[in-house]
């Protein structure tokens, strides 16, 4: 196991498994310069590092991420800046987990709020501990939502409902968060973070070749007509079949054991 060297994230690589831990200066993991430049770094590296097969997020201690440090704004128009720079710095770290070629899993071991939220759902798998609890939490302070909430909150849940749980504003349990889609399963506090790499070591296992391109499939669908999904599959799976994968896969379809996987 090797450990990257951060201020603000811990980055522990466990074979295939690169596990993000957030672990921010300020109360509850909240978000600040320091950490949002580290995250975009964590995030650029393990995307394009082919030896990393699946990316695990969660946070330190008793909280996932309460979003911005609202300790270092004025609460005036000044603010602007720092917002600027905070907002943009997260956004690429969320586009870039967005589109790793990788299977990303979220361990939402605490209250997930602001941009915390965002971090929360973005998971191609979000596991929430029994003690955690989601809230978008902007209205409170007269802001609009960022780290990518406007955009995965509607895609899960629709439309209709991600309006009723903007304008509501109503702390999510675990249980509700798994009913809605904002998370895949419940998960006691204790049994997180075993849980977290038991799923992402099984991922990490899997045909993430065929994992990637099936994720930029899912990703790009909503950009696309029918007929241009289709031809997007079709053009996917003809590059899946020149992968080492499908040959070990369709052998072992026709074998006795298990394929083993290497992602190329």
């Amino acid at each position: 196991m090797t450990v990257d060297s951060y201020e603000r994230l811990d980055v522990e690589r466990d074979g295939p498994v690169a596990a993000i831990t957030l672990d921010g200066a300020g109360a509850f993991n909240s978000l600040d310069g320091r950490m949002t430049r580290e995250l975009r770094e964590a995030a650029v590296e393990l995307a394009a590092d082919d030896a990393v097969r699946c990316i695990t997020i969660t946070g330190a201690g008793d909280a996932f991420c309460a979003g911005a440090d609202l300790s270092k704004l004025a609460g005036d128009a000044s603010d602007e800046t720092t917002i600027r720079r905070i907002a943009g710095t997260l956004h690429d770290a969320v586009s870039q987990f967005h589109y790793a070629p990788k299977p990303v899993v979220t361990g939402i071991n605490g209250p997930a709020a602001g941009g915390g939220f965002g971090l929360a759902i973005m998971g191609d798998l979000a596991l929430v501990s029994d003690g955690a609890r989601l809230e978008f939490a902007y209205p409170r302070i007269g802001l609009t939502g960022d780290g990518g909430a406007t955009f995965f909150l509607p895609r899960i849940v629709g439309h209709r409902r991600a309006m009723e749980i903007v304008l509501d504003d109503e702390p999510i349990g675990p249980a509700e968060a798994v009913d809605l889609g904002l998370a895949t399963e419940v998960v006691p506090a204790g049994d997180l973070d075993d849980r977290l790499a038991e799923r992402a070591a099984a991922l990490a296992a899997g045909p993430t070749a065929a994992y990637a391109r099936t994720k930029r499939l899912l990703v790009e669908s909503f950009d696309r007509d029918l007929e241009g999904q289709m031809a997007a599959e079709t053009d996917a799976m003809a590059a899946a079949v020149r992968t080492e994968d499908f040959s070990r896969g369709h052998a072992a379809f026709f074998g006795d054991e298990d394929p083993e996987f290497t992602g190329q």
